[in-house]
Order: structure tokens, then sequence, then C-alpha cells
């Protein structure tokens, strides 16, 4: 989302909005991608430190997360996000992680582009592009990974893997249908561009339109009261790992309406948490169908 906690933070970046835009599961993608639709919209969120543990490390994070949704469910989206921290640590000393990441999902989840882009204070750390494609031709299943940068390289992710659209439609359609507990396994191309989170989700009671904490906004509040939302709390965790034992390598918790827009923002890294207040929300136009 220094020194030890640089590491952390681009970690944390790399999965948050498409986990936010995108979290667990249960249903398969073909009958749950064609039944939601999300409204392509830009969100701007401000950043600070939540809390920290002695020993983190970590005495103060600001920055702004801007992400993007544009597409249709006939045409895919496209999801855009930049994600820029300044951490400071006990000496004082600071940071700046800026990370971007751009993808493009078919529905139902038969093909997903994806690049991210890492840098620590304005230098080059990390770069990966590539693209997944299922290998049945369906919206499930097991999928190819072929990487473009930094090396070319091909690989398979075997088992029911869940798109990061897909999975933030899934977890929507299960809210809708009152289920509380989700699980799944979600691949949205960060890190090394072959990773795969095992992921467990928790699904809150619904606010109804005009339920829950109020949302202020310069524009774009009035239109979001008037859709369901949902408290959401995604844990992620290292492929195989049994969920009910072990420790997840990251929490993400938020407020999801089922319109796609998140608020609400918490992202927990165990030493540390950074807090994402939704500051500015404007609706896009959607993409047309042919």
């Amino acid at each position: 989302m220094m020194g030890g906690f640089a590491k952390s933070t681009a970690k944390i970046a790399c999965t948050s909005m498409m986990a936010a835009a995108a979290a667990s599961l249960f249903a398969s993608a073909a009958s749950a991608g064609p039944q939601i639709t999300f409204a392509p919209h830009r969100a701007v969120y401000d950043l600070s430190l939540d809390d920290a543990k002695s020993g983190s490390g970590v005495i103060g994070v600001s920055g702004r997360i801007v992400y993007e949704l544009t597409g249709s469910a006939c045409e895919g989206y496209a999801q855009s996000m930049r994600f820029v921290t300044i951490t400071t640590n006990q000496d004082g000393e600071q940071q700046t992680t800026d990370l971007r990441t751009s993808s493009w999902e078919e529905v139902p989840a038969r093909r997903l582009r994806f690049s991210t882009t890492t840098y620590q204070n304005e230098t080059l750390a990390q770069q990966t592009q590539g693209i997944a494609e299922r290998e049945a031709g369906t919206g499930s299943g097991s999928a190819v990974v072929e990487i473009k940068r930094p090396h070319k390289q091909k690989s398979k992710l075997a088992g029911d893997i869940y798109f990061p659209i897909q999975h933030s439609m899934a977890i929507v359609a299960a809210a809708q249908d009152g289920k509380t507990i989700l699980t799944a396994d979600l691949f949205d191309g960060s890190e090394s561009g072959n990773k795969v989170y095992a992921t467990s989700t928790a699904i809150g009671r619904a606010f109804k339109p005009g339920g829950g904490p109020t949302i202020t906004l310069s524009s774009g509040s009035t239109a979001l009261a008037k859709v369901r939302s949902w408290p959401i709390s995604v844990s992620y965790f290292k492929p195989g790992a049994s969920r009910a034992d072990a420790l997840p390598l990251y929490e993400m918790s938020y407020r999801f309406h089922d319109n796609g827009v998140t608020s609400s923002l918490r992202i927990d890294h165990g030493d540390f948490a950074i807090k994402g207040e939704l500051k500015q929300l404007s609706y896009l136009d959607a993409g047309k169908c042919k």
C-alpha cells in the first residue's frame, strides 16, 4: 500500500484498488459476470496512517490514490490506478512509492491484460506486463499467463482462478444473495505477474440506499447515496495456505457500493495500517454495446 517497509508498501499497492474494485468469491464466472453492471467512474482517495505498531518503523504515511474504471459489461472493463505514498520512518527519513497499474478484462473473464510499474523515489523499481487467458475459452477454470516484461515467460494458473473485475462482481452478487463468507483464488497480475492469492472475504449487513455513514464529497455523493452498500473485509493469503490457522499477508476492509464504487478504505499490513478516504467521485460515460 522504507527501508524494510518500502517493499510492504509496494506489495499493498499492487493489489489494492483491483481488490477494492476487487475481492473474493463463490459463484462461477459465467453466472456472476453478466448479471452485475458497474458504473464507470473516477475516484480520488486521500491516504494517511491509521495505525502503526511499535517496531514497525513507520510513523507517518500520506499520499493519494486515483482510480478509474471505464468500459461496459459487453465490451469489457478497463481499470487504471495511480497509488502514491510518502512514508516516514522513525528517523524522519521519507520514501516515495509511486505505483501505476492498468488492466483490461473481458466479461465474462476470459482474458486479462495487465501492466504494473513501480517507482521508488522517482527511480524505476519494477515493471510487469502480460496477458492471462483461459485455457477453456470460458470465464472460469485454469489460465495461461504470458509475461512480456521484464522477461518473457509462460506459466499456468491451475484451478478455478478469478480475475479482478470478475472477483468484484462475484462479491456484489454474493452480497445481494445474503452470503457472508466467500473464498476464492485471485489473480490480478501484480508483483511478478504470476502470483495467485488465496482470499477469504467477509460481508457485513447491507446499508440500504441513504443509510450507513454519510459520505461527503465535492460531487457524486447524491448518486452514491442511492445505491446499496456493504462493509467488506478481505484477507489475502499465500497460495495453498490453510485459511483456518494461517495469518494473512494483509487485509483490506472497505465499503463496497453495488455500482462498483469503493469508500472507507483501510489496508492493514500487520505492522501498520493505511486508511483511504474517498474525496472526489465523478461518473463517466459507459461504453456503448453494439
